[in-house]
């Protein structure tokens, strides 16, 4: 999709990249469907399930606690720090909206931070139960529905790793445009690797203990919509160091999945992870 796209002239510059990203997320769904149709396996297999729990409420509200934290982190770095002006924001902003209409929302901003921030969050979380949840049910029934399926038998952290690698590298066309690491598109497929098998034990976990992939397609969602709060308000550092994609967040991330583990050795009625 992204060879054709640009050989046929296409730039990586909005909005052409972001209709191609939007269906470059429903390829897994899509090899999916036609691998159950050809096999005529149960749709149930693939954990398709509106059954409500508290699991789901921890995938929604997982990704905007990651995202501060990330944040929180990135300011220990010592050439990192807290800015009201958010001029990450406003970079990619230059090429969406009028300058005049761009220095009003800069003046509205810098007078009442903490407002955009909470609205961010909200926006996000919405965003996460909707349109974005939707976009990301498109990977997860590939990544968390028939590929934790198919990798059941190997054990947990195996099979984590098996598809945070093999999500990872799916990436590749297009953290090579830029996604994600514009600063170092090459160096990023390693980085987007590294974070998407850092990844897929919380939303293996997650997936497992909702019993259900439409929990990890709202994890998965939300997060889309909340990671720019981790860099949000800071300057300083690059894209291979601060906000979630970067260092700090694999610190956080490493922090949570230690999280699950104290919880499911010590805490859990149904323990996973010794699979």
């Amino acid at each position: 999709m992204v060879i054709v796209y640009l050989a046929l002239g296409g730039k990586w510059i909005f909005p052409g990249s972001l209709i191609i990203t939007l269906l470059y997320m429903f390829v897994p769904m899509f090899v999916t469907v036609v691998i159950h149709r050809l096999y005529r396996e149960p749709w149930t297999k693939l954990g398709i399930s509106w059954q409500l729990n508290w699991w789901f409420l921890v995938a929604w509200l997982l990704p905007p606690i990651s995202a501060i934290a990330a944040l929180g982190i990135s300011l220990l770095f010592p050439d990192v720090e807290y800015t009201a002006e958010m001029p990450k924001l406003f970079e990619q902003l230059k090429s969406l909206v009028p300058p005049a209409e761009l220095k009003q929302i800069q003046n509205e901003v810098a007078a009442a931070p903490m407002t955009f921030i909470v609205v961010g969050i909200l926006q996000g979380l919405m965003a996460g139960l909707s349109v974005n949840a939707i976009a990301a049910f498109g990977e997860e029934l590939g990544w968390r529905g028939f590929l934790q399926k198919e990798l059941n038998g190997i054990g947990f952290w195996k099979a984590s790793v098996l598809i945070g690698i093999i999500w990872g590298i799916w990436h590749a066309p297009i953290i090579l445009q830029g996604h994600n690491y514009p600063q170092h598109p090459v160096i990023g497929v390693f980085m987007m690797t590294l974070f998407t098998v850092l990844l897929s034990p919380i939303y293996s976990y997650i997936r497992i203990k909702a019993k259900s992939v439409v929990a990890a397609a709202i994890l998965h969602g939300t997060m889309n919509g909340t990671a720019g709060l981790s860099t949000l308000v800071i300057q300083g550092g690059n894209d291979l160091t601060v906000g979630l994609t970067g260092l700090a967040g694999f610190i956080t991330l490493v922090v949570i999945i230690i999280g699950l583990v104290v919880y499911d050795y010590f805490k859990a009625q149904e323990p996973i992870l010794h699979r």
